[in-house]
């Protein structure tokens, strides 16, 4: 199939770092270029295998990385813009050609010729007779797992099973996505009486009122759904019946018997997820991707979280009971809800320590948290420095373009590294949650320089107001400069090493190292300044903040815990547990969390099933469990910057060149000791969290 060349992913970008061309692209440009790049790299592959020549790193891994450019390309975009600004004409073009790329995948994965040529170079290397560079040797490691994973040493049938199973899946999980976004914008809560949103700053109230004008709803207001179970506007409307009615909306998600109900999807995919491992000689779904992450088994995985989870519930427990204390002084017979929690927790934060979201809020402004605070961090530890280019545009009319330079200063234009691009506010076209994506990833092979996307889901304010943020979303933003981070500081020879290229338990915790700088007092001083008055935050409020870190960690750790001892749930089931009726899917949820000791019911998980993205519309399938396995490496290394003086070019530069730009060449828990100079230890984690006993 040959692709117009009009098309402007036919070719590489011009712009600079070829960022794709954002002015030209359109809606009808990327099916035929998904196809095109699939043609192309099928032929490219046949090549490679039916080559004479003996296999060797240039004919054979080399010019198997060198294939499916414009496939690459391509679908980096598409994947960017349907999750970030999705429209129902990339919708469908999604959930049509997603079977067709898995079943494309499979034709090479699935390909003994190519396998055969891989296992002679194995063979030779092993021999003696062909040296392998260590990046190299790791490449054909993986490659050749990534074969049998993909189903290589199955017979015939069993193959074309598995080729349908593929298919099958991905089209759901697109499915699974599309319903979940059109159910979050279905379910955002109208409000009618202002009265009701009692409690919330102006610009929040402001921000509401303008999304329910967008919608057609003018003189009322909006409250939209983010993705987690916990809603940010619930810690500040005062009346209880407005959070209540916030809660559930947020919690019957997926649910509600209609169009976009998620349940028969997800028990489809869980169902056929569990078939899949069980044809690769898996037990289960959780096995299977277990293997091929640093914990390798899934009794390493259970094995923590049920050594995390006792403590973290007790500690809620705890939490929970001084918070109804406090309800009770008011309604005396009131039981503790889910909706109440955040909203007395803020109570209590501002009574313990004379601090509340309202208070922190006006001196916590986007842009000021940006460039003074994430962008500073990097200056500090990494010697970045960052300028707007806009001349560049994005896909979307509110992502900001930044050009990364590998220099303090960014006049020093030699030294660009690649682009950053910040797509910070919410809107009915994007999904929810926050995430980091890659336009082009960096690699030697080609000479490329990453450029990087962060998405993020913050309300915005009504034109020409100041955008102040939640302490949470702070965190967020530093969070995902963490993974962006990771992909422009990577500084290896292949593409699918690059950067954030590694095992799903392993890729959160650079970016969880990155929030350590949030807190740190020089980096909050530099950003957190009153956006009217300029007046910096009070030292005091400083010194109170650091001493709240621990506050509310009981509820934190066990509504996650909960949402990955769930995951576990689900995708450790053979194919014929797997309830067979959309009913059966809540109490399954409600037996699986009393099994697992975490169903308490102020503290409901931070995903219930049918709006969990992360793992059925998302990569996190049974590996949800990843970001407290990251972070036992994020808090140890967290102790390791304290120990070496915290905040200095030199802990940033070994940080840079040990881990951040090894990305995928090697063993990642290999660049960690080489950090760290042994195994992790898990006690820095149990003392952050408040764990210990």
């Amino acid at each position: 199939m040959t692709l117009d060349s009009a098309n402007p992913f036919a070719a590489p970008s011009t712009l600079p770092y070829e960022l794709p061309d954002f002015t030209a692209v359109r809606e009808e440009h990327y099916e035929p270029a998904l196809r095109a790049g699939m043609a192309e790299q099928r032929a490219q592959v046949e090549a490679i295998a039916t080559s004479a020549e003996p296999p060797t790193v240039e004919n054979t891994l080399e010019a198997f990385e060198r294939s499916g450019r414009l496939l690459t390309r391509t679908m980096q975009a598409f994947y960017n813009q349907v999750s970030a600004d999705a429209t129902p004409g990339l919708e469908d073009v999604y959930e049509r050609l997603s079977p067709e790329y898995a079943a494309h995948r499979d034709a090479i994965y699935m390909d003994a010729r190519l396998y055969a040529r891989l296992r002679a170079l194995d063979d030779a290397a092993q021999a003696g007779t062909v040296t392998l560079e260590p990046d190299t040797a790791w490449l054909l490691h993986t490659m050749l797992k990534d074969f049998r994973r993909s189903g290589i040493d199955l017979d015939a049938d069993q193959q074309a099973t598995l080729r349908d199973l593929n298919a099958r899946i991905t089209e759901l999980e697109a499915v699974f996505a599309r319903k979940l976004l059109a159910g979050e914008k279905s379910s955002a809560v109208r409000i009618t009486d202002v009265a009701d949103l009692d409690g919330l700053p102006d610009d929040a109230i402001a921000g509401a009122a303008a999304s329910a004008s967008a919608r057609g709803y003018d003189g009322e207001w909006l409250v939209d759904l983010q993705l987690p179970t916990q809603q940010n506007v619930v810690g500040s409307l005062a009346r209880r019946e407005v959070r209540e009615r916030v809660q559930r909306a947020s919690e019957s998600r997926g649910a509600h018997g209609d169009d976009n109900d998620t349940r028969e999807t997800l028990l489809e995919i869980v169902r056929l997820r569990a078939e899949r491992a069980r044809l690769l000689g898996h037990e289960h779904h959780a096995s299977y991707v277990a293997e091929d992450a640093t914990a390798k088994t899934t009794q390493a995985v259970s094995a923590m979280l049920g050594r995390l989870a006792p403590p973290a519930v007790a500690n809620a427990r705890r939490e929970g009971a001084e918070l109804e204390a406090i309800l009770r002084r008011t309604e005396p017979d009131a039981e503790l809800r889910a909706s109440d929690w955040a909203y007395l927790s803020e109570a209590v934060r501002k009574e313990r320590y004379s601090l509340d979201d309202a208070l922190l809020r006006p001196y916590l402004e986007l842009d000021r948290v940006v460039r003074d605070g994430v962008f500073v961090a990097a200056n500090r530890l990494f010697g970045l420095s960052f300028a707007e280019r806009e001349d560049l545009v994005g896909y979307h009319p509110d992502v900001r373009v930044f050009e990364v330079f590998d220099a303090p200063e960014p006049g020093e234009r030699d030294q660009g590294l690649g682009l950053f691009l910040a797509d910070y506010y919410t809107r009915p076209s994007k999904r929810g949650g926050a995430w980091m994506n890659n336009l082009v990833d960096q690699n030697h092979l080609f000479g490329q320089k990453p450029v990087v996307v962060n998405n993020l889901n913050i309300v915005k304010p009504p034109a020409g107001d100041p955008t102040l943020l939640l302490w949470d979303e702070v965190i967020t933003l530093f969070h995902e400069f963490g993974h962006a981070l990771h992909g422009l500081l990577s500084d290896v020879r292949y593409v699918s090493q690059s950067g954030t290229e590694v095992p799903r338990d392993f890729v959160e915790y650079p970016s969880q190292v990155n929030e350590m700088w949030a807190w740190e007092p020089e980096i909050l001083r530099s950003y957190a300044v009153h956006h009217v008055t300029g007046e910096p935050l009070p030292e005091e409020w400083l010194t109170t903040m650091l001493a709240s870190r621990q506050f509310n960690e009981g509820f934190s750790t066990t509504e996650y815990l909960a949402a990955a001892l769930l995951d576990q749930a689900w995708h450790q089931l053979a194919p014929e547990e797997v309830p067979t009726s959309a009913d059966d899917v809540v109490p399954f949820e409600v037996k699986a969390l009393a099994a697992a000791g975490v169903d308490y019911a102020p503290v409901p998980p931070r995903y219930r099933t049918t709006y969990f993205n992360h793992i059925f519309g998302s990569g996190y399938s049974a590996g949800y469990y990843s970001y407290i396995w990251s972070e036992v490496l994020d808090a140890d290394t967290v102790e390791w910057y304290r120990e070496n003086g915290g905040l200095t070019r030199e802990n940033g530069e070994a940080f840079r060149r040990k881990l951040l730009a090894r990305g995928g060449s090697q063993d990642p828990l290999d660049s960690f000791r080489d950090l760290r100079g042994r195994d992790p230890e898990i006690a820095p984690l149990l003392a952050r969290r408040g764990l210990e006993g």
